[in-house]
């Protein structure tokens, strides 16, 4: 848990993700072209990453991946990323954190 606390909080934007999960890649992708340049962290290609998967879904995280930190504190998965977005509330959100500047 305090491994995925002091990570999400390195950055203005962070990803907890697998490689091989396509809502990860969707994510990514989003912020991508949104101009953001997210930490990412890839759960299935570091040797903690099971126990970061399970501190992830201890926060409520489900699925547990992708699991989306912005100014340190926890969105959500994809669901609550994309309403967000449709709502026009993720860009705000993202400016306050530092994340763009637009």
């Amino acid at each position: 848990m305090d491994r995925v606390a002091k990570l999400a909080s390195q950055k203005a934007v962070v990803i907890f993700s697998k490689s091989s999960c396509c809502m990860s890649h969707a994510i990514k992708r989003l912020f991508y072209e949104l101009g953001v340049s997210p930490a990412i962290h890839e759960l299935d290609e570091d040797s903690k990453g099971r126990e970061m998967e399970w501190a992830l879904m201890s926060l409520g995280c489900s699925p547990s991946v992708p699991a989306v930190f912005i100014g340190g504190k926890l969105v959500g998965p994809t669901s609550e990323v994309m309403t967000l977005h449709l709502n026009g509330s993720l860009i705000p959100m993202l400016k306050d954190a530092g994340a763009m500047w637009l």
